[in-house]
């Protein structure tokens, strides 16, 4: 692993922002790339450092989004350093591109790329590009108006492309990349992963196994309160306050929770684009990750 963190940039994030973060003991980062559950996962932390579904703010209150270039870095350190509760912080960047602490908990993310891939689809409509642009800075270059292509066709020029990881964390190399780094460091104490199916199959097992993971006790008595409000239905039913939508850049709260369960993308191609989709992701990460990642463990 290197010791210096790559640095990660984009129009609307930038990794540097965390170097020199004055990290507290106990504190998690939930790193995760664009919809595999990194919201899921804070209300989950949320629930969990709260012990109450009653949560004193919005998610992206008590959460912070650090790596996001559309509130200034300054803002997101004075809002973390008011914060008394053990603080759980949002990051799409990878672990090799964070500071790594020994003191801190770190939360990942996995998923099956092809849901990935198309819930990503349905969010690029759900954004309010023009409000992205005017927080992060970015001139107004884009016509009015979602140009892209179909859902299929997207999804199939999505598999093909060829890009450099680093350079593209959403696409299927960089969620790749993202998780082969994860995956390769799960044998360290405060590396945890998490898979969107599990959320999905077994919500209290895993919401159990995490707190564990997190040394967070909490009575029996409070769990069923605290398990169903980390469900999908319920999260959709409060997505003004759950819904990751700083300064107003999405259309529809409502519309972030769109699906909540898996198999959308093989529903989507042929058996001939899903023998292509898993012969391409073979070329890009060994086979025991891909087996988790596609959920075969």
């Amino acid at each position: 692993m290197p010791d210096t963190p790559i640095h990660y940039f984009s129009p609307d994030e930038d990794s540097a922002r965390w170097i020199g973060f004055p990290f507290r003991d106990g504190d998690i980062v939930i790193s995760a790339r664009s919809k595999t559950g990194t919201t899921w996962l804070q209300r989950i932390c949320a629930l969990l450092v709260f012990r109450t579904p009653e949560l004193p703010h919005s998610l992206t209150n008590i959460s912070p989004w650090l790596d996001w270039l559309g509130t200034p870095q300054s803002n997101v350190y004075a809002q973390l350093a008011r914060q008394d509760h053990r603080r759980f912080i949002k990051s799409h960047t990878p672990l090799d591109g964070l500071p790594v602490v020994d003191q801190v908990t770190y939360l990942v993310t996995g998923r099956h790329p092809l849901d990935m891939a198309v819930s990503l689809y349905h969010q690029g409509g759900n954004l309010n590009r023009e409000r992205m642009r005017e927080l992060t800075g970015q001139p107004n270059s884009r016509p009015a108006g979602d140009k892209r292509p179909p859902l299929h066709e997207w999804l199939v020029g999505w598999i093909e492309q060829d890009v450099e990881p680093r350079d593209s964390l959403d696409s299927l190399p960089g969620l790749l990349w993202h998780l082969t780094d994860a995956w390769n460091r799960r044998p360290v104490q405060n590396v945890v992963l998490v898979h969107y199916n599990d959320l999905v199959r077994n919500l209290e097992g895993e919401m159990r196994r995490i707190a564990d993971r997190l040394g967070i006790s909490v009575r029996e008595e409070t769990w069923p309160g605290l398990v169903e409000a980390a469900t999908f239905a319920r999260m959709r039913a409060s997505a003004a306050s759950t819904a990751p939508d700083p300064s107003g850049i999405l259309k529809d709260p409502k519309a972030f929770f769109r699906r909540g369960y898996s198999g959308a993308g093989e529903e989507i191609l042929s058996k001939d684009e899903l023998d292509r989709y898993y012969r391409r992701a073979s070329t890009m990460a060994p086979p025991d990750i891909l087996r988790w990642v596609h959920h075969l463990v």
